[in-house]
């Protein structure tokens, strides 16, 4: 066969080779990609924020500090305003800056599962702490349940490109605030063994999850060392107010040697300036603040600067997740973030769409994308979440699965060097074969340079009439089904489960976590 009938007939079979030599290839374990070539933001644009954050903070402080709060601040030189606001002075945020730990990892429970926040390498997971699901038999919404949130953990634990599992749901078949904690914990840590994220409302329901997290560590001083569960802390309420309760859960983390989130949610021309500018100012000065207690209180805290600005449709007043300025407001984010080579968090893949569609597509891809070439250490929100964080689509994400393979492939740099220039192999190929199909150099590469979608669609057209027009969304449902109807991980021993069920109100029926 000519090197042109050869690849036509590439072309016609989808240009796959055979299906256990692709499964080879997708199942190579790949690093995190180094970003961090994006750049909204000029070195002078940068320093002016980053004067402006200062400025605010030692000029305007921060309203409603809890005492906590104030004695750990005052401690170091800040000081209460005549009005009650709590002034930072730009000595004591320079020299928290100068020593906040930065260069460590999160742990999952097995191997391969570490996160390393490192400069400006990227991991996306899920999140979005939604109140509904897309059922998956009819599309329509309804309100999460444990369950649901046990079958996401279940779901994202097979996902390659899912990284972590950040909670996606309340669970509002919860009848307490103590019994959503414990619960949502217990589940994300029997669901999966990725990096598990999730929040509590009240530090005492924070020393509890400690206690999980260790004895499924085996000790305090084994999850200490390796911690596989943090807290999203949301310490600001914008416009520079602090949230009382919000403080006291992350002095609990700290305490217990839980990593924190350190999150602000600024609406851009609602709760902080209509400007890019300004609300970068605004949410990096209320950032700040919550990373400079954090480091009061343990300067060896694991503490990720969670600076998550997010755009306000100014026609409704509801959030605008999928649009560009949402974009390249959360690149400007992170690169504020690299400013400081801060580990760092946002959210991208916010989505306004309300299902998985072509719209959720594109702006799903647009806020990822932008976010992981910007260098995000930790993308939240990028599988997924519909409805402006509103619910939470199983099928979602597997498709986002795919996309963020594509996404994190496109982040990394290219490498360029003899090897990869091929002098000699295109010397080889012309005067040989004609074409680089069967060389050896293209099949070796073949498992290590490509990501290759489960369920996007690369056939030719005669081929996908042929295979009966199959759709992304139809894949990804079978594969929902399929996962969740066979997908029963032990992450947690029959001991410790049991353990756990003994001291603590577990919710979630054993029964619920085998195949029926």
């Amino acid at each position: 066969m000519d090197h042109s009938a050869h690849i036509a007939s590439r072309r016609r079979s989808g240009g796959r080779r055979k299906a256990g030599e692709l499964q080879d290839a997708q199942a190579v374990p790949r690093d995190a990609p180094v970003a961090g070539r994006l750049n909204p933001l000029s070195d002078e644009a940068l320093a002016q924020i980053h004067a402006a954050s200062l400025e605010i903070l030692d000029r305007v402080g921060i309203s409603d500090a809890p005492p906590i709060v104030v004695n750990a601040i005052t401690a170091r030189g800040g000081r209460l305003s005549d009005d009650g606001r709590l002034v930072f002075p730009e000595h004591l945020v320079i020299d928290a800056l100068a020593g906040f730990r930065r260069r460590f990892r999160l742990f999952g429970r097995s191997k391969g599962h570490e996160l390393d926040l490192t400069g400006a390498k990227v991991h996306a997971g899920s999140g979005g702490a939604s109140p509904h699901i897309v059922d998956l038999a009819d599309g329509s919404y309804r309100a999460a349940t444990l369950s649901d949130l046990y079958d996401a953990a279940r779901l994202v634990d097979t996902l390659e490109h899912v990284r972590f599992f950040s909670r996606s749901m309340i669970a509002g078949d919860m009848p307490t605030a103590h019994a959503l904690d414990i619960n949502t914990a217990f589940a994300s840590l029997a669901g999966t063994s990725k990096h598990v994220m999730v929040s509590a409302s009240n530090p005492a329901h924070v020393y509890d999850i400690a206690q999980m997290c260790y004895a499924v560590a085996g000790s305090e001083t084994a999850f200490r060392a390796e911690p596989f569960l943090s807290l999203n802390i949301n310490h600001a309420v914008p416009p520079l107010r602090f949230d009382a309760d919000a403080c006291e859960v992350m002095a609990a983390a700290v305490r217990s040697g839980i990593p924190v989130m350190v999150n602000t949610f600024g609406q851009m021309g609602a709760s902080s300036p209509v400007t890019i500018a300004g609300c970068l100012a605004q949410t990096n000065a209320e950032t700040l603040a919550g990373m400079v207690f954090a480091w009061t209180l343990d300067p060896e805290a694991r503490a990720v600067y969670g600076a998550r600005p997010m755009v306000t449709d100014l026609r409704s007043g509801g959030m605008a997740g999928g649009g560009g300025e949402q974009a390249v407001l959360t690149a400007a984010a992170t690169q504020l973030a690299r400013f400081y080579d801060l580990p760092n968090s946002t959210i991208a893949g916010a989505t306004d769409s309300k299902l998985a569609d072509a719209q959720s597509g594109f702006e799903k891809a647009l806020s990822v994308t932008l976010a992981a070439q910007a260098g995000a250490n930790l993308i939240t929100q990028a599988a997924g979440t519909q409805a402006g964080l509103m619910a939470t689509s199983l099928e979602a994400y597997v498709i986002d699965n795919d996309m963020l393979g594509a996404i994190l492939r496109s982040a990394f740099p290219i490498e360029v060097n003899n090897a990869t220039l091929a002098v000699d192999v295109i010397a080889q190929t012309v005067r040989g074969e004609g074409h680089y199909l069967g060389h050896a150099d293209t099949f070796a590469r073949m498992k290590t340079d490509f990501v290759y979608p489960a369920h996007a669609d690369r056939q030719a057209p005669e081929a996908w009439l042929s295979s009966g027009a199959p759709n992304i969304n139809n894949s990804a449902r079978r594969t929902v089904s399929d996962t969740l109807a066979r997908h029963f991980p032990r992450h947690l021993s029959t001991d410790i489960e049991k353990d756990l069920r003994a001291r603590f109100d577990i919710r979630l029926p054993a029964e619920r976590m085998t195949a029926s």
